[in-house]
């Protein structure tokens, strides 16, 4: 039934009304643009020698597979499940609180989650209380209060607007939200999922679809005169919908190996912890003080980029021992391992940006 559906609507797009902005890049251009960076890093070091070492001893931990189901998840078998991912992910971005503040939460079946479950469900709450939160007009309008009680402890109807507990970068979430309704409203024929069609079954396509039509998902810096391009929140909307579908229907791409790892502020800290990564004492003592680090600065490139790059000697050496897995997969092993106090006795590097 659903492939049926699935085949009808993309049959039905197959000649819009409406046209996309071309993209210039044929492929996804993240991994070749940081090979200057890893060339030239000066505050960020990789070491090859601590890769083989760290599969050893936490290898067992990667699967394969991450199931979409959790709590906190919408799903509902329909291009629902679709634009409500692109919600979170238009706001999946930097939740750490100041040092001396409480961590934003929210409260959702009587438990309380934080970071990007947090979102997840302060969204999927949203949704259950009836707010269309996946409707351009509702996106391009929203007001900074409504945004704000939707991500408030207790959600709608129940807490003041701002709170101790406000959500960081609240300003920036609320332009990008009305920024996304209304470039889908204007160019996409009102429906994020029309850029499916036009990716035709691609994964690295739809990600260059996404950054090509949403300047907030234009993760892009400069190194040394030289564009680098990362990508993080389009290539993990893309993945994303391709874990929430187990790679069928609307989550099915003919080429999701080709997606690279996203460039965060958890991997890195993991990875520095691995013996994988580590810092010019000058930076790793900013870090240490929880210095804020500028967005597109010379060290906050050399982090994320090397970050790439050890991922995917991670995944050469997974392959080598037998264990094919993605970018993306090594990714999600990195962020669970995270997850735990062992990865948490250096802090991660703190940088206020809508990319990650």
């Amino acid at each position: 039934m659903m492939r049926s559906m699935l085949s009808a609507r993309r049959l039905a797009l197959s000649a819009p009304s409406f046209s996309f902005r071309g993209f210039p890049m044929t492929s996804l251009q993240v991994l070749p643009s940081i090979e200057r960076v890893v060339a030239h890093s000066r505050s960020v070091l990789f070491h090859q020698d601590r890769i083989a070492p760290a599969i050893t001893r936490w290898g067992h931990t990667a699967h394969p597979f991450q199931p979409w189901e959790h709590p906190c998840h919408f799903f509902d078998g329909t291009e629902r499940t679709v634009r409500w991912i692109f919600t979170l992910d238009v706001l999946n971005h930097c939740f750490w609180p100041d040092p001396e503040q409480p961590a934003w939460s929210v409260l959702y079946q009587s438990a309380a989650f934080s970071g990007y479950w947090g979102l997840a469900a302060a969204l999927k709450r949203a949704l259950e209380q009836g707010l269309p939160i996946t409707e351009p007009r509702f996106l391009a309008d929203i007001s900074e209060a409504g945004l704000a009680e939707i991500l408030s402890l207790h959600g709608p109807r129940h807490q003041a607007p701002h709170s101790p507990n406000e959500v960081p970068m609240l300003p920036e979430r609320v332009k990008n939200l009305r920024e996304a309704g209304s470039i889908i409203l204007s160019e996409l024929g009102g429906d994020v999922t029309n850029l499916f069609q036009a990716a035709s079954g691609s994964a690295a396509g739809l990600a260059g679809l996404i950054v090509s039509h949403f300047p907030s998902f234009r993760d892009e810096a400069s190194y040394e005169g030289q564009r680098v391009y990362f990508w993080k929140r389009a290539q993990i909307f893309v993945s994303d919908v391709y874990a929430a579908f187990s790679g069928k229907d609307w989550g099915r791409f003919d080429d999701i190996d080709r997606l690279t790892a996203f460039a965060d502020y958890k991997l890195p800290q993991v990875l520095r912890e691995l013996g994988v990564l580590s810092y010019r004492p000058e930076l790793a003592a900013r870090i240490a003080a929880m210095e804020l680090l500028k967005a597109g600065s010379e060290e906050e490139v050399e982090i994320r980029a090397m970050t790439l790059w050890a991922v995917e000697r991670l995944k050469e050496e997974f392959l080598r021992r037998g264990k094919a897995l993605t970018s993306p997969q090594i990714d999600n092993w990195l962020w669970g391992l995270g997850q735990r106090d062992d990865f948490r006795k250096e802090p991660y590097h703190r940088c206020r940006t809508i990319f990650y």
